[in-house]
Order: structure tokens, then sequence, then C-alpha cells
């Protein structure tokens, strides 16, 4: 069954179109908005986009898969991005990686059994003042230890 959109997110995706000159120029935010709705885009969402848009399936599977922010899988309640890029290294987290990865028990790609926890590497947060660093959604943490990122994971609790 293809998905459709709620009727509270049809309008948010209708009034962002009508903010550009051109239907196609709005695929972020209505990819943005298609996520939020249903936690990741897969092909069916995928198809939902490129319908209401007008534009080829493929070019919304292009966004898709070069954009780390859209999800082709739903993420865990808390989605952890720890940056891998030479100054968060040099920093220490590739041991902050591990340390995550025994902690929640998976592995980077995976999400905690009870959907509490998603685990990614990206190459850059672009806060390399801050290394090493991590978005957890979209708040950003830096200098990070083994001690920092228990209290951030304890206070989402």
């Amino acid at each position: 069954m293809s998905p459709e959109y709620s009727d509270q997110t049809k309008k948010k995706v209708e009034e962002v179109i009508s903010h550009y000159p051109k239907k196609e120029a709005a695929l972020l935010p209505v990819l943005h908005l298609t996520q939020r709705e249903f936690g990741k885009i897969s092909k069916e969402e995928e198809a939902l986009v490129a319908d209401f848009l007008n534009i080829k399936p493929i070019q919304v599977r292009e966004a898709v898969t070069f954009y780390s922010m859209i999800h082709q899988k739903e993420m865990g309640k808390y989605h952890i991005q720890v940056c891998r890029n030479l100054s968060c290294t040099l920093m220490g987290a590739g041991t902050l990686i591990d340390y995550l990865k025994d902690k929640l028990n998976i592995e980077p790609g995976e999400t905690t059994p009870d959907h509490k926890f998603s685990l990614s590497t990206v190459e850059c947060l672009g806060a390399c003042e801050q290394a090493p660093c991590m978005m957890v959604n979209f708040d950003y943490y830096g200098h990070l230890d083994k001690k920092k990122i228990d209290q951030i994971l304890d206070d989402l609790e």
C-alpha cells in the first residue's frame, strides 16, 4: 500500500512548495517533512515525493542517497552521529565510537532493540574546534570524553 501524507503534513508540503518558483526546487524541505511524517524515506516514500513534486523517482533517490540527514530506515528516538574526520580522530573519536558501540551494544548503522538510540559515524560535523564531537538529533556536543558521553546519555533518559 502506498503511503499518503496526513492532512496536516500535506498542507505543510503545499505551503513549502509555494515558496519556490518550481516545484522540484522544494525537494529537500519536502523530504524533511516526509521523513518527519514516516520516520524514514523508503522507496514508497520516494515515489510519493516524486509524484507530489512531479519529478522522476530517480531524482528523489539521488537526493536520498546523497544526504546523510535523510534516512532510508527508521532511526531511534535519539540519533547519535559521531564525527570521524581528521580533527576528531586525532582527538580520540575512534575510542569514543568504540565506547558507544559497547555501551549501546550496537554497531554504527544500527538501532537499539528498544528503538531509543541509533548510532552513526559521519565524515564531518563542521565543528573541528570542538573535537571530538557528536550530534544527538540536532544538538551538538563537543570536547567529548567517556564521562561527558555518559552524562549526555543519562540526560536523554
